[in-house]
């Protein structure tokens, strides 16, 4: 078996991340533009209004919203047969619970889909990518409120009908597993823990408020175009048991859960045994309303889109709890402290085919790092082209010796932007480099890395890794 001369290859990015233009032509405030930056020691801070003479990355990102044409062109100039981004959703609905949206919000959209159109480049859209509508958490508790659903469902018949020509590959949430998996929720289901809040029972019913938001998503999808593909997202955290021991091999089961509830429902279409283990488990309270199964059960997606980064190894603790924190001695790190693991990216893909048998698409795989912008306007990442080559290498495996179906392949943050999880510039991934740090200061001009070269002749061979 032998990758698809359809094969999707090309690269990921996030409004929040990337797009800027925070308040232009009516845009209202979303969670990320709220959040401060950070580093890997010191977790973002996050304000409850936008604070006067304080520095939110998300306000500017990297400027896609005015080097739109610029960076899809380079973009055009490696390959590229897709590019995933994310529709901010308070571009279009400002507040969120608006009943008609902000037209020069879906007019930027149409602008940027001719655009990718133009060059033959097939956008992939995620629906909710970190860009919860600030207003929704503030007056109604974001996910915790039922009234989400009907407030994403206007959202997604807005886009799915405006872009219905112009989009055929949707996903609903971005890795929506991590809302177990955070200590906050914040990017995932727009959630800060109160004090005193049962904590288990929120996680278990935002999530089922996304679930059927994403159930009726599809259902609607479907019925707007029934050639759309919508899929779920979720980040898959890949391990292996520390030990030969058993117990261990129970502690990686039992690890994976908080992945395999959000897959299970999605996929399958109800709430598995493996679900039901994790809600025992957590013991939180879920309230399930009539109709919500039958829901669950018609709207399954139809592709699994997952990112991979790195790999755990996983035990028990003498009291009880599961340690995935501990270091792999057969793997080095990233300067995140993130192993690096290429082979767990051909584990992933065979754990993930042999349990939910559906196409699989990569839609995040990539190495974060401290580039060095040289005076001639090089930048020689080769540690990002081992990285990726490597990976690209695992994935090949997966297709053409294990059989497994995968659609697509899109790195993370192909142009330089500000890292999710620490709000950093200095932290990037992108085959182009941004002027642009941690401050916020710089030209925002483009810089074509070695990498950008390399990832050009990976697309144009579907899918060599080493050249001359």
């Amino acid at each position: 078996m032998k990758i698809s001369d359809q094969f999707l290859w090309g690269g990921a990015t996030a409004a929040n991340q990337y797009e800027g233009g925070y308040l232009a032509d009516g845009k209202g405030l979303s969670i990320a533009d709220v959040e401060m930056g950070g580093n890997i020691d010191h977790p973002r801070e996050i304000h409850e209004s936008v604070h006067p003479h304080t520095y939110y990355p998300s306000h500017e990102g990297t400027g896609f919203y005015d080097h739109y044409k610029e960076d899809i062109a380079l973009f055009a100039e490696m390959g590229f047969r897709c590019f995933r981004m994310s529709i901010n959703w308070t571009r279009i609905f400002p507040l969120g619970d608006e009943e008609k949206p902000n037209e020069a919000g879906l007019k930027f959209y149409d602008q940027v889909f001719d655009e990718l159109l133009k060059y033959h480049i097939e956008p992939v859209v995620t629906i909710s990518h970190y860009e919860t509508p600030l207003h929704l958490v503030q007056k109604y508790g974001s996910w915790r409120n039922r009234k989400m659903i009907d407030f994403f469902m206007n959202y997604c018949q807005t886009i799915f009908k405006r872009y219905k020509d112009k989009v055929k590959y949707w996903m609903t949430f971005n890795e929506i597993n991590e809302t177990m998996n955070k200590k906050n929720p914040y990017h995932q289901a727009g959630i800060l823990f109160q004090e005193g809040e049962d904590k288990a029972s929120t996680v278990l019913q935002a999530s089922h408020h996304m679930f059927v938001a994403s159930a009726k998503a599809v259902i609607l999808g479907h019925q707007i175009n029934p050639n759309f593909k919508i899929g779920c997202m979720v980040q898959y955290p890949e391990s292996y048991p520390a030990t030969c021991q058993p117990i261990d091999q129970i502690a990686k089961r039992e690890y994976m859960l908080f992945t395999h509830y959000y897959l299970d429902v999605m996929c399958r279409g109800f709430y598995t045994n493996t679900c039901l283990a994790k809600q025992e488990q957590l013991g939180g309270k879920l309230i399930i309303d009539e109709g919500d199964e039958e829901i669950l059960r018609k709207g399954t997606v139809d592709f699994i889109g997952f990112s991979y980064y790195f790999s755990s190894i996983v035990s028990y603790q003498r009291d009880g709890s599961i340690n995935a924190k501990g270091c792999n001695p057969y793997l080095e790190l990233t300067d995140w402290r993130w192993h690096i693991d290429s082979l767990g990216l051909r584990v992933a893909l065979n754990e993930l085919y042999d349990r939910y048998q559906i196409p699989l698409f990569v839609v995040e795989n990539g190495l974060g790092a401290v580039d060095q912008l040289n005076e001639d306007g090089t930048v020689d990442d080769q540690y990002r082209i081992d990285f990726l080559g490597k990976h690209i290498e695992a994935l090949k495996q997966a297709i053409e010796i294990d059989h497994v179906d995968v659609i697509g392949y899109t790195t993370w943050g192909c142009i330089d932007l500000v890292s999710a999880g620490t709000g950093e510039m200095k932290k990037r991934y992108g085959f182009i480099y941004v002027d642009k740090d941690d401050q916020g200061n710089g030209s925002l001009k483009r810089y074509r890395k070695k990498s950008f070269y390399w990832y050009k002749k990976v697309i144009e061979t579907n899918g060599q890794t080493k050249f001359e």
